[in-house]
Order: structure tokens, then C-alpha cells, then sequence
């Protein structure tokens, strides 16, 4: 595993990224939620709009995608009328300047037909602004078969937003003259209330567009690319994300990308950036992470879950060197004493009904145990974890059964 580094605030993590697409086209962050992904994607954007020699007049170099883009639409369920259900679009924004000028209802329902199987209609109203009248979307109605003004669910309505704004980066990639002087692509987590199913088909659109921006060209033929920042909390949607654009199309040209995984230690002041290009990998790591934090015998908190969770990513760790078990990453440990314990920890306190929204601690002993499991496992794989330090391994002790396990 590469090497970690740190980065006291957001602005000094906004510079890496931007001096990162100086000489990549792609930056791929994996981040759990509560990193702060979202205010990175502001800071990165507000950098762009500063007033610099670069950039005398502070025009805006970033389009961006985040949970402020969502916000500006809002259900409504016509409480009074109980019949024009809508999406109510915020006219404030300037996000839906150019939206009558752009013509995107064909490009929005072709995405949106690839997700789902209603309809949509915008409805317009002038707006003043400053001296001008200038025409925007008030509301988005939609329909399905016979029926109109009907209620999306939530995750229909958020592919439906993320349909705009697709179409709304197809105009950008043709050179409309509302999107000159942008420079950056910043897209984060697109995909929220998404089954898996989607998350696939929406990662691999996206894959397709963003290799559109890197490598974007002008009329005479000069590159003219967007350069693209993507994060996302969500492992199988970043993996997919990872694969394709790193899969050479037929005859395309190579898109260079860095990948890092994005950590706050302790949620406040310090970030850190681990870099990999081990991408059936990432994850592990990304986890292990998790788990070591609450294995912190001073400031983490172990349930029953967290066994789990363990189990899993010994599976694929073991799977990832080839081989069909847990028992090839158990072989690793010189004590066959402890060997046979965690093999029994493992079967016995990971495959019960262990709900995460109703989670119940471990008991003292099995704390002990599954640190001593973590570390373990931690060590004799060498993973370099983005953490502030080792797990705390219980003292040696003589190996005693896990709590409920009959003696063998």
C-alpha cells in the first residue's frame, strides 16, 4: 500500500487535488460519509472563483454536483388540493439560468428511460432578474401510463435530478457558450437512495461521459478537457466507476487517474489522502479502518455487527489471493492455539441476525477477543490503514472461547 499523507485544513486538500489535475485528468476519492466530502467539493469549487492572475475577473471554472445541487428541488404534495404533486425548482439559483435556451428534455428522458419508467413535464414561468425576464422552470410534474401528477419515490426523484444534470454536462462537453471558462467537473456521491441495480447502470453512463470530458477536443482538433474530480461513499458504485474508466475503449485514448482514499481521523481539523491503485482492495482497507476506530478500547464502541463485518473482509481478503476461505488468512498466525480460537469466534459470533439499526454492544470478553482477532489479522497482512494508530491488541492470555461457546 502506498503512503499516507495529511492536510492540516480544506484549503491545503483543494490545492493537492487541483495541483493533482495539472497532470492527471481524473481524481477518484472513496470517503465514507461524515468525512466531509461535501464541503471539499465547495471549497474546491469557491477556490475556482477567486480572483487570481490566473483568473482576473473570478469567473467560475467549476460545474459541480453535490447535496446543495439536490436541494434546490423540492417535493410538494399540494396539501390543499391533493392533486398537482410537483417537484418545485428553486428560481433563485442560477443553476436553471440557461435551462429554456438548453433544450434538455430529450437528453434528461433519454438517461431518465435507462432508470425508470415515468414521464415528466416542465412547467415555466418568468422570473426578473436585474433588468431582464428571463424564462425558468417553475416545476416538474410527472406521469405515468394514464395517470398524471403522480408521487415519485425518493429515489425517483433523485435519478430524475441526476438526469438533469447528465444532460446539463452533455451541453457544457458541446461548448454551449453558458458553460465557457468552465475547466472542472466536481461530482459528488450521485447516487443516493439507488438500489444496486442502478448504481451500476448510472456509474457506467458516467464512466462514459467523464472519459467525454477528459479528452474533450475543439473543432480544429485541440484538447480542450474538462478535468474531473468524483467521490463517493458508496464502494460498489467507486469500484465500478474505478473499472471503467480505467478500461481502455476500443481505439480511445488512455484516461490517467489517481485514486486515494479519503480520511478524516478524528471528523474535525486533519485530513489524509492514502493513495491505491488496488481497487478490488480499496475497500478492505477502507473498512478495516472502520473497524479499527471501534476497536479503540478509549474511544470506540464494538457490537456484535462488527464480527460481521471482519468475517466479510477476511472472505475477500482470502478470496483476492485466491483461495475459497477465511482458514488461508488464519493459517497466517504462528499460534495454532489461536489459529483454532478465532476460527471458532469467527463461525460462531458472525452469523447471527445482527441488525446495524438496532445494534447490541459486545460483551468484555468479546471485545478482547476481536482485538486480538483485528490486530492479528491487521499485522500479518502489513495493511497501511489511514487512522491515527495501531489497534490495541489485548495483552497475551491464555486462549479462552468466546462467550456462549461450548468447550470443545
Amino acid at each position: 500500500m502506498n503512503g499516507i499523507r495529511s492536510y492540516k485544513d480544506l484549503g491545503k486538500l483543494v490545492n493537492r487535488l487541483r495541483d493533482d489535475l495539472n497532470d492527471s485528468d481524473l481524481v477518484l476519492l472513496y470517503a465514507y460519509n461524515r468525512t466531509g466530502k461535501t464541503r471539499l467539493s465547495m471549497a474546491f469549487k469557491d477556490a475556482g472563483k477567486r480572483k487570481t492572475k490566473k483568473n482576473p475577473t473570478g469567473t467560475p471554472d467549476t460545474l459541480y454536483f453535490n447535496a446543495f445541487t439536490e436541494d434546490l428541488f423540492v417535493w410538494e404534495n399540494d396539501l390543499a388540493g391533493d392533486s398537482l404533486r410537483r417537484l418545485q425548482l428553486n428560481e433563485q439559483s442560477a443553476f436553471f439560468n440557461a435551462m429554456t435556451e438548453l433544450a434538455l428534455d430529450e437528453t434528461i428522458a433519454r438517461y431518465l428511460s435507462r432508470y425508470a419508467d415515468f414521464e415528466f413535464d416542465f412547467t415555466y414561468k418568468d422570473v426578473q432578474q436585474g433588468k431582464d425576464t428571463i424564462s425558468k422552470p417553475d416545476f416538474v410534474s410527472f406521469r405515468k401510463g394514464g395517470q398524471t401528477n403522480i408521487k415519485v419515490s425518493r429515489g425517483e426523484q433523485n435519478i430524475f435530478i441526476w438526469c438533469i444534470f447528465m444532460a446539463i454536462c452533455e451541453r457544457m462537453l458541446d461548448g454551449h457558450e453558458s458553460y465557457q471558462g468552465k475547466k472542472y467537473l466536481y461530482i459528488d456521491d450521485p447516487i443516493s437512495s439507488l438500489d444496486d441495480n442502478n448504481a451500476i447502470s448510472v456509474a457506467c453512463d458516467l464512466a462514459k461521459l467523464l472519459r467525454r470530458a477528459v479528452t474533450r477536443k475543439d473543432a480544429n482538433g485541440a484538447a480542450t478537457p474538462i478535468k474531473v474530480v468524483f467521490s463517493s461513499h458508496h464502494a460498489l458504485f467507486f469500484n465500478v466507476m474505478c473499472n471503467e474508466i480505467n478500461n481502455k475503449m476500443d481505439g480511445g485514448p488512455t484516461v490517467k487517474s489517481k485514486r486515494y482514499f479519503l480520511h478524516r481521523p478524528s471528523y474535525h481539523g486533519t485530513y489524509t489522502l492514502q493513495a491505491t491503485e488496488d481497487t478490488p482492495f480499496f475497500h478492505h482497507v477502507a473498512t478495516l479502518a472502520e473497524l479499527q476506530r471501534a476497536a479503540d478500547p478509549k474511544h470506540g464502541k464494538l457490537y456484535t455487527f462488527h464480527f460481521n463485518a471482519l468475517r466479510s473482509i477476511m472472505e475477500k481478503t482470502a478470496s483476492f489471493f485466491g483461495h475459497s476461505s477465511l482458514a488461508f488468512c488464519l493459517k497466517a498466525l504462528d499460534n495454532e492455539e489461536d489459529r483454532a480460537l478465532f476460527n471458532r469466534a469467527l463461525n460462531l459470533l458472525s452469523h447471527g441476525a445482527y441488525a446495524i439499526h438496532e445494534p447490541t454492544e459486545m460483551g468484555e470478553d468479546n471485545k478482547e477477543l476481536f482485538r486480538r482477532i483485528l490486530a492479528e489479522f491487521i499485522n500479518r497482512f502489513e495493511f497501511a490503514l489511514p487512522t491515527s494508530g495501531p489497534v490495541q491488541a489485548a495483552a497475551a492470555t491464555p486462549a479462552s472461547a468466546p462467550q456462549g461457546t461450548p468447550a470443545p
